[in-house]
């Protein structure tokens, strides 16, 4: 964080100083009880309705506290704590928000999607982190939350930042744009996801495209050219400059000549009538499609294709993003349990399809989560699409899951089926069926520890 100095935080925010000294500098800054207090010269955004621990925040001192609580229940404030009484909370941390961003004069980027978002957010980071000092969003940590931490983040020190933006309901991506103020936005793809918060797919669509109206003006908005979902998304009122990634002729970054290589894609960049030899680990035609957006931000913000391109290939597949692995008895697993929904179980079945000729495929999916009134209804179409596929074993894991299971035994599904409630007694089935000539895709929620143990145990290779 950039050191601001308290008497100046007093001045913006027409804040009342009831005890300690505004002569020192703020280093770092929280919303108490939604993040923790672990560093000195820290400013706590301290809610009506929040009880303080005044020891723990004099220990942590100097402390500034911004509140709106009465003056009643600010008497207990300690000799390291400082106390800034302010009419509106909610309005005292928006203003301060909104004055720190505007302290840097940086690109900033900012990255939303149903499927890809952290992938496309960590190759940027590889690409820019070479010569760069990139503030970035941690993993998947993409709350609301987060946002006040990860802007001021930021620093003199910094050259660029990329943010990843969660959406749990409507209004978050709105929130965090308001935060961030992106000058680059990114949709990687608008699948099924999220449906409880939104309530339905239209809703999440809308709620996606808040992002439209969050960059900032003369900005840059990086659409997938041939996603159906995100070409409803409504661009009428955006006034910066539009890019498209893709395959199709409509992308201005158009990949061609994709084949799955040795531990990644090999494909074509074609830009500006020039055609770039490209590579990108980890698997799959939507891997492809995540190194074309961050190709076409990094480049926005100035760097060559042909640098970016080379950079590319040696990013570090995620773990857990269909991360393949040797097995239990010489099988091949393939872990892909960072998160489930529609969208990424096709993705990883065409990757299963395009692998796994001539070999005993196994497939373990589990619960799709956060569908709301559409749980039968987006689990039955997995169970449609397994039952097109040259799959050997299915199993499912999980009480909504099962609807995948008995969908695709309607259908017609030449896979041995089996149910579970639960994670136990699935190793005994599957045991058996794992040499050398199986392939295993396991396939479930985030959420489910017990899944990402179980790929762990079958990624055990006793050989």
């Amino acid at each position: 964080m950039k050191p601001i100095l308290v008497k100046d935080i007093r001045n913006l925010l027409q804040g009342e100083l009831i005890s300690g000294s505004d002569t020192w500098y703020v280093r770092n800054a929280i919303y108490y009880k939604r993040h923790d207090l672990t560093k000195r010269n820290t400013l706590l955004f301290v809610s009506r309705g929040d009880s303080i621990n005044w020891q723990e925040v004099n220990n942590k001192g100097p402390a500034l506290v911004i509140t709106d609580k009465p003056y009643a229940e600010l008497k207990d404030a300690m000799s390291n704590t400082t106390i800034m009484k302010v009419s509106s909370l909610v309005q005292a941390y928006w203003s301060f928000m909104d004055y720190y961003r505007k302290l840097f004069q940086i690109p900033v980027v900012a990255i939303t999607g149903t499927c890809g978002k952290t992938t496309t957010k960590e190759m940027m980071k590889h690409i820019l982190s070479i010569d760069r000092n990139v503030q970035a969003s941690i993993s998947s940590k993409n709350e609301p939350r987060q946002s006040l931490p990860y802007l001021t983040g930021i620093s003199d020190h910094t050259d660029a930042a990329v943010f990843e933006l969660g959406l749990g309901n409507s209004g978050n991506i709105k929130h965090q744009c308001l935060i961030y103020q992106p000058t680059i936005g990114i949709i990687t793809n608008i699948g099924v996801h999220h449906l409880d918060g939104c309530g339905s797919l239209e809703g999440y669509i809308k709620a996606k495209s808040e992002i439209v109206s969050g960059i900032e003006k003369g900005g840059t908005l990086i659409l997938n050219a041939e996603d159906l979902n995100t070409k409803q998304v409504s661009l009428r009122n955006f006034k910066g400059k539009i890019i498209y990634f893709g395959v199709s002729k409509k992308a201005d970054f158009r990949a061609s000549s994709i084949e799955f290589a040795n531990n990644g894609m090999n494909f074509s960049v074609n830009y500006l009538n020039k055609t770039y030899k490209a590579f990108i680990p980890g698997y799959g035609e939507h891997q492809v499609y995540n190194a074309l957006a961050a190709i076409a931000a990094v480049h926005e913000m100035g760097l060559d294709l042909d640098v970016a391109i080379a950079r590319l290939a040696t990013f570090k597949n995620m773990s857990r993003h269909l991360e393949f692995s040797k097995g239990i008895g010489g099988s091949t697993i393939i872990d892909d349990t960072w998160t489930n929904n529609p969208t990424s179980v096709k993705a990883a079945l065409n990757v299963l399809e395009s692998i796994g000729a001539d070999k005993n495929i196994i497939l373990v999916l589990g619960d799709i989560n956060r569908l709301g009134n559409f749980e039968k209804k987006y689990h039955a179409e997995i169970g449609s699409l397994v039952a097109q596929k040259n799959i050997h074993t299915l199993i499912t894991i999980g009480s909504k899951a099962e609807e995948i299971a008995r969908k695709a035994l309607t259908d017609g599904t030449k896979a041995d089926v089996h149910i579970f409630k639960d994670i136990q007694g699935v190793m005994k089935v599957i045991k058996p069926k794992l040499n050398d000539q199986a392939i295993l895709l396991i396939k479930g929620p985030m959420s489910s520890r017990s899944m990402i143990d179980f790929a762990n145990q079958l990624k055990k290779n006793d050989e």
